[in-house]
């Protein structure tokens, strides 16, 4: 009998932007999918799954969040701009414009809920800060690829 391992890799890139578009700082990291995460997965191939499907991305300010973003940024809860899959990939892009999720940002998660502080969170990533500005925007993209 073989024995198949099943991986689970996750990639995030945080790319902030000035007013004009242009590019001022990127952040790449792994990051940890949590015990929510790897439920979720499984759920999703039930008839009836029992989470939600990951739908939002949320920012903060903290680290070391395993359930939750240790210190989220109020209204920084933002829908997918993207979701896409092909083969074994997964990517997930949200937008946060100028005036969203302003401060010195530390920790993103995704969760399957569009209410703020609440939800399941699926992934979750630190990174060193980011100083996103009233007038900056930022572009995070999660690549969750399973081989």
């Amino acid at each position: 009998m073989k024995n198949d391992n099943l991986n689970i890799r996750v990639n995030v890139v945080a790319n902030l932007f000035d007013k004009d578009g242009k590019l001022k700082a990127t952040r790449e990291v792994h990051n940890a999918v949590t015990s929510a995460g790897k439920n979720g997965i499984v759920s999703q191939l039930l008839a009836t799954p029992a989470l939600g499907n990951l739908t939002h991305m949320e920012l903060g300010t903290g680290t070391g969040g395993t359930t939750k973003l240790n210190a989220y940024i109020s209204g920084s809860r933002q829908a997918f701009t993207s979701k896409t899959a092909a083969s074994n990939v997964l990517t997930v892009v949200a937008n946060f414009a100028a005036g969203v999720g302003t401060g010195s940002i530390t920790e993103a998660g995704t969760f399957d809920s569009a209410t703020q502080d609440s939800g399941n969170m699926w992934m979750y990533a630190t990174f060193a800060a980011i100083a996103k500005a009233a007038g900056d925007s930022l572009q995070i993209t999660w690549t969750l690829t399973i081989n």
